[in-house]
């Protein structure tokens, strides 16, 4: 039987969810169940009347989503378990798939799961969803193209029932809805509980007996996220609060050992020779910004004495305050116009064959800093054509329009990292997500794009999971992916939980390329630029999607 990838993601906007499903069900086939909650929204399915739409959703906090699912209009908000299964179906005759059966399915998925906490339930003739009397309390609308699934099912467990009432459910006026904790009160299941139910019960329904699940960590420090300006950590706020998000994600940080020296594979010989130095002074002729130096890259000697570096454009200061990040989190300073004009200087005088641009995360701009990006690239591929470019950007917030900018510029390698895993992404990077990641990487792969995206190591992950990371990174069309060990900036930021052997990262190099990466880079320095122009050559960018692999150390 087929293996199951089920993933608790928390909360996810609407738009990132169906963009990861789109990237899933494209891209791979593998079985996922993505179990989330979203913000407030409201979706049209592809029979909905605006009719049935009784109040303005932005009077309300809402959005308003049209969608390819079956169905009238319905409501998604924090409170409700929604359901996405990405799976094949099997054939039911001249390869059409039974789409009224795997409805039933979910139907006896969702009536199994409510019978565990004593909730009678069931189903009503005419009337797809999952009944209470004359109350819903799970609606339905599924997609199913080439096979293979999406959209899915949504569970009330305790959402805001009130906002039901700006809306005719699913395009009935005569019936009701209901929830979990209306039905059952005190007694109410909380949604970690009824996630874990529901999975063992959509397993068995589906008949899958090899599940891997990995599930965000919901943190008690969720709500102090920097979604604007970020600020400078005091000596003793920043180590707690990051030791908090640790004992959160479950992670048993060691005690400092004073006599502890780093491992003989993770010392570098500092470089300061010619190639180095004629760097280094270019890069100050010009006024640019490297991550080689503004996140203390240790690579920074081999790669400046070849006479290569990573250009962070935007400037210098970050809006986020991600947990292994050295980079400077003052207040931004306002944009230089100039400055991808320098950038194209620098490559040109370098004599770059492949130039790697990255930034800081802006999110006080509306774009994110997408527009930076693009003249970027239009810079550089004016003053030296032959240059092919990657680009390693922010999340631009999930702002589809921002990443079509960087988009539409066409780079080589579109680069975003993933970072880490699942259950430490709030630990590790608060204003950033899972989910988000990957839909921005599914979103450059269905653009046409090369994709490449990264993991650090050493924060508290195990070796199942940074496999399911990899799956996923995968699944959704990442062609290049690089794995390489956390080194602690400071002692303000997360500490080093694990220091992965080039054993470790050599045997998950393998397991990459068994996943059918184009290229692959893991080893313990390995950082998300190292060998770039190698992985580029590898996937041979005018056709994306190879076969071969290649491990790098």
């Amino acid at each position: 039987m087929t293996q199951l990838r089920v993933r608790w993601l928390g909360r996810v906007p609407y738009s990132d969810a169906d963009a990861l499903q789109r990237g899933l069900h494209e891209n791979s086939r593998d079985d996922y169940l993505l179990l989330l909650e979203h913000p407030h929204v409201y979706t049209l399915g592809t029979t909905a009347s605006l009719e049935h739409v009784l109040t303005p959703p932005a009077t309300v906090g809402a959005e308003l989503v049209r969608t390819d699912r079956g169905g009238d209009v319905t409501y998604h908000g924090p409170g409700q378990l929604v359901g996405y299964p990405i799976i094949t179906l099997p054939e039911w005759r001249d390869g059409m798939r039974d789409v009224v059966a795997y409805v039933r399915q979910l139907e006896t998925t969702l009536i199994a799961a409510l019978a565990d906490f004593g909730v009678h339930a069931g189903r009503r003739d005419r009337l797809t969803g999952v009944w209470v009397g004359d109350a819903k309390v799970a609606a339905l609308g599924v997609k199913v193209a080439r096979g293979r699934t999406r959209h899915g099912f949504a569970l009330n467990v305790d959402p805001d029932l009130a906002m039901f009432d700006h809306i005719v459910p699913c395009g009935i006026r005569d019936k009701g809805v209901t929830s979990l904790r209306r039905l059952l009160g005190a007694d109410a299941p909380d949604m970690a509980t009824v996630v874990d139910v529901v999975t063992r019960h959509f397993a068995a329904a589906f008949g899958y007996t090899d599940v891997e699940r990995q599930d965000i960590s919901v943190s008690r420090h969720a709500e102090q996220r920097m979604d604007m300006f970020s600020v400078p950590r005091t000596p003793d706020e920043g180590p707690v609060r990051l030791l908090g998000r640790l004992a959160d994600a479950g992670v048993d940080v060691p005690e400092a050992d004073p006599a502890f020296r780093r491992p003989e594979w993770m010392r570098v010989r500092a470089d300061l020779g010619t190639g180095y130095r004629q760097t280094k002074k270019l890069m100050r002729s010009l006024d640019l910004h490297t991550v080689c130096e503004e996140a203390g890259c240790p690579n920074i000697y081999e790669c400046w004495a070849d006479r290569t570096a990573t250009f962070m454009i935007l400037g210098e200061r970050c809006t986020r305050a991600c947990g292994f990040c050295l980079v400077d989190t003052r207040k931004p300073l306002p944009l230089d116009t100039a400055e991808p004009a320098r950038v194209a200087d620098a490559v040109a005088t370098l004599g770059l064959a492949h130039a790697v641009v990255t930034s800081v995360a802006r999110d006080d701009l509306d774009d994110g800093g997408a527009v930076g990006f693009a003249a970027t690239i239009r810079a550089i591929r004016a003053r030296t054509p032959s240059t092919t470019i990657e680009v390693l950007i922010p999340d631009c917030k999930g702002d589809a329009d921002a990443l079509d900018v960087i988009f539409a510029a066409r780079p080589d390698v579109l680069n975003h990292n993933l970072e880490t895993v699942v259950r430490l992404q709030r630990a590790a990077r608060p204003s950033a997500g899972y989910a988000r990641s990957l839909a921005l990487l599914a979103r450059a792969k269905h653009a046409g794009l090369v994709a490449k995206s990264g993991l650090i190591l050493g924060m508290g992950e195990t070796e199942p999971e940074v496999r399911g990371a990899l799956a996923d990174l995968r699944a959704v069309g990442v062609d290049i992916v690089t794995m390489g060990q956390y080194l602690r900036p400071s002692m303000q930021h997360l500490p080093v939980v694990r220091w992965w052997h080039p054993d470790e990262f050599a045997e998950l190099g393998r397991y990459a390329e068994s996943l059918g990466f184009a290229h692959v880079e893991a080893g313990p320095l390995v950082r998300s630029s190292y060998h770039a122009k190698r992985a580029a050559d590898a996937t041979a960018l005018t056709t994306p999607a190879l076969n071969h692999s290649a491990v790098g150390a």
